[in-house]
């Protein structure tokens, strides 16, 4: 009964008071929403690779490299290591070589071709890890050499379907055809190991009989130890295990479990230094500070029209409500009104989670019909209506009886202090935010607009296959003909990615004991200038060179290293085989350009004139062509030059873009949580105003009478307020530049800290708050002082 009672009180408040009602559960339901949408953003990173049952005994094998005192650390490792492991140190069930990262095959079905992205793996692949099949088996995965598994994304493309498939052949870049020998369900979005289909290691390790050198660091290992192994011990014996087996390695390997891999896979100087678990506690925390912004404006509105309240609350203390029973009241009121919010929330979260989606890349989804994901919801409403009930109850439920009643208005100081204490409080998170968001903007910007020592606009990159490299002398003259061509050039590797690397490099006077990492590219001799890189000493490859690799480039860094002088026509030696070497001369030297860590300073590299050994081709586009016509052309003559493989491309500034997700990502958030924190502030904001101004009507009538202007009375109204972001703003000045401060700090190339950032975040803030503020002043500055003095 006494809840019912409860529930009518509510209702009717809410319709006495229709507009501060809205501001109160529209603020709470953005409030929700937002924590919302982060905490589903938060839940998919924490579960990263919950599906694979193992996960607690899964271990990928990295490897820290000692380069005189500069330790890496790398996750690539030589082939042979697997088997070690398995044979060599107990605790060890099981091991699992794979290719690293995507390999891009043609797939052909009659008519039918389509590229597909997947891995050369071991059969343990299939123990280790948890890809259920629809056919086929795990304990058989791949039953002859030429077989593959194939994921239902997979299949439904080639085959319509996904079931009878198993037997079943399609051929594989146009040459060697392939069995199905399994349909894998697919795979979840937030798993580390994601692929289209995978085939025997064996045909990789055919392909590429390097593999077998100890030295070669070039697949990735997997391993699932015992449940109840000793790892610390593991790792001891990994330490040495790559030296056992190579004399003078300067790596050494290491097991890293499963459950850090997505959170905790950043390394500096060789141990584990952050990662995704910055960004996951970071936007948890905002997510609650923002839900508190929500709650701050219902213990301001609510406490702020406490007078209207005054009587209520004095009558039913004359009838004996005791104060318990008042705090019950209107905490039922506010858990009332946070429930509303709640069901607003959700509502909000169809509607912009799409959006959400895309920003974040990923497919979240509300999923109702997850008991967690209703027990969050719950939880949050009712911390919410407590946490926003709880202050506006006890302050209500204090009022005394005798001086309501009478007509004594009661002590507001402490609520009003606590209420501008609160409007600080929100509009501090608020500017803090837009100061983050332009600090990581400027980031960002500084960055890409840094010289890379090449040219990234224009240039486009595709696979070299079927015979784009026995061809490449006809297929660069057909391009070039097409007048929207400027170059084409061969290349192993992206530009601007890390690529292969070694420290076996050596030249006269380097000393014996000394290790430097060095990057090394294979090229055609029309690689230097189609990336746009800039020779400073000697001369660029002849046209036609020898494909022996006697002549090679060098960046500049790398002749800082060879001592005094020019380093033209010096000699380097590169390991060919365990007995043998290549002795290069330096034809010259190329500017010095940065790839692999975009704010650090390049390793230096080695350019090998070996067109034969590379996998990619580049096509410089004129600059003033157009995209659209321009493409047109050269997929006209690869269709003709190349008709077997479909013409696909990725262009390099796409590329480089890409290597700021992790930052982009913070900005676009930031910036999205700025904007909600501070519409969440000016809705307590213009409900504040809106109550100040109708409180004091009598006043701005008398002021109004006394000769007062519009503009004077709403300086009067506004200055208040605008002291109170005044003060907020230099409360979040400091907390925002040392914020900042600590975050650019792990960027070796980094803007630095401007103060017209501040002051523009200041006046943005005292701007947006004095908008919000002005229509109500300036409506009460209007009133008709005789309608003024009449309402009291």
């Amino acid at each position: 009964m006494m809840l019912k009672n409860y529930i009518k009180i509510t209702f009717r408040h809410l319709l006495k008071n229709k507009t501060y009602s809205f501001l109160n559960i529209f603020g709470l339901a953005i409030g929700l929403a937002c924590a919302g949408v982060i905490f589903l953003w938060v839940e998919d990173e924490v579960t990263y690779d919950s599906a694979h049952v193992k996960k607690d005994q899964i271990y990928r094998v990295w490897e820290n490299w000692n380069y005189d005192g500069d330790i890496r650390t790398f996750n690539s490792t030589p082939a042979p290591l697997a088997e070690a492991m398995k044979t060599e140190i107990p605790g060890i069930i099981q091991t699992c070589r794979a290719s690293q990262g995507g390999t891009d095959i043609l797939f052909t079905l009659g008519d039918k071709k389509m590229y597909a992205s997947g891995l050369y793996a071991d059969a343990s692949l299939f123990s280790i890890f948890t890809f259920p099949f629809i056919e086929g088996n795990a304990a058989n995965p791949f039953p002859q050499l030429y077989s593959i598994v194939i994921t239902e994304k997979t299949a439904r493309k080639l085959f319509g379907g996904t079931r009878n498939l198993v037997g079943k052949t399609i051929t594989v870049d146009n040459a060697q055809p392939y069995v199905v020998s399994g349909v894998i369900k697919d795979i979840p979005e937030n798993s580390s190991i994601k692929f289209e289909w995978a085939a025997p290691f064996e045909i990789y390790f055919k392909q590429n009989a390097y593999l077998k050198n100890w030295g070669a660091n070039s697949v990735d290992t997997y391993a699932e130890l015992a449940p109840n192994a000793d790892v610390s011990g593991i790792n001891a014996k990994m330490q040495h295990i790559i030296a056992n087996h190579n004399p003078g390695a300067i790596n050494q390997a290491f097991l890293f479990n499963m459950n850090d891999w997505r959170l905790h896979g950043q390394f500096s100087n060789g141990k584990q230094s952050g990662g995704r678990i910055e960004y996951v506690r970071l936007f948890s925390l905002i997510a609650w500070i923002i839900l508190f912004i929500a709650c701050i404006n219902f213990m301001n509105l609510a406490t702020a029209r406490s007078e209207k309240r005054a009587k209520e609350v004095g009558v039913r203390k004359v009838m004996g409500a005791g104060k318990n029973k008042l705090i019950a009241q209107f905490i039922c009121e506010a858990l009332f009104m946070s429930a509303l919010a709640a069901i607003l929330a959700v509502l909000i979260l169809f509607v912009v989670l799409p959006g959400f989606n895309a920003l974040v890349d990923k497919h979240l989804s509300i999923a109702l019909d997850k008991p967690m994901h209703l027990l969050w919801l719950l939880g949050i409403t009712v911390v919410c209506g407590v946490l926003a009930g709880s202050y506006p109850s006890l302050y209500l439920s204090s009022f005394n009886p005798v001086f309501v009643l009478k007509g004594i208005k009661s002590k507001t100081g402490s609520a009003v202090f606590i209420r501008k204490g609160l409007v600080i409080a929100q509009f501090s998170v608020s500017i803090i935010l837009i100061i983050c968001t332009a600090v990581i903007y400027q980031q960002i910007q500084h960055v890409k607009k840094r010289n890379l020592g090449l040219n990234k606009d224009n240039l486009i990159s595709m696979d070299a296959q079927g015979t784009i490299k026995q061809n490449f002398a006809a297929v660069k003259t057909a391009l070039l003909a097409t007048g929207v061509v400027e170059n084409v050039a061969l290349a192993d590797h992206v530009p601007l990615y890390g690529g292969n690397n070694t420290e076996d490099i050596s030249w006269e006077g380097k000393p014996a004991t000394s290790s430097i990492l060095i990057s090394q590219r294979l090229v055609s001799p029309e690689f230097i200038q189609t990336a746009g890189m800039k020779i400073l000493a000697g001369s660029d490859f002849k046209p036609v060179a020898a494909a022996n690799g006697m002549d090679v480039l060098i960046t500049e860094s790398l002749e800082q290293l060879m001592g005094k002088g020019s380093a033209v026509g010096k000699t380097i030696t590169t390991p060919y085989t365990a007995d043998s070497s290549i002795h290069s001369r330096v034809a010259g030297v190329v500017k010095n350009y940065v790839y692999g860590n975009m704010y650090g300073s390049p390793d230096p590299v080695v350019f090998y004139c070996l067109p034969e050994e590379t996998n990619l081709m580049y096509i410089r586009m004129n600059a003033g062509a157009d995209r659209e016509a321009a493409l047109h052309k050269i997929g006209a003559v690869m269709q003709q030059m190349n008709p077997a493989y479909p013409f696909t491309y990725r262009f390099i500034d796409d590329q480089f873009n890409a290597m700021f997700t992790n930052e982009t990502l913070m900005q676009q958030l930031s910036r999205l949580f700025a904007t909600l924190a501070i519409v969440i502030s000016c809705l307590g904001l213009f409900g504040l105003a809106a109550y100040t101004a109708e409180r004091r009507t009598k006043e701005i009538g008398i002021r109004k009478v006394l000769g007062a202007s519009v503009s004077g009375i709403t300086r009067l109204l506004s200055a208040d307020f605008l002291k109170l972001v005044g003060i907020a703003a230099l409360i979040a000045f400091p907390v925002a530049w040392y914020t900042m401060d600590q975050w650019l700090q792990k960027f070796p190339y980094r803007v630095s800290i401007h103060y017209w950032v501040f002051l523009l975040a200041g006046l943005a803030a005292m701007l947006i708050a004095l908008l919000t503020i002005s229509f109500q002043s300036i409506k009460a500055a209007l009133m008709n002082p005789v309608n003024s003095l009449k309402a009291e």
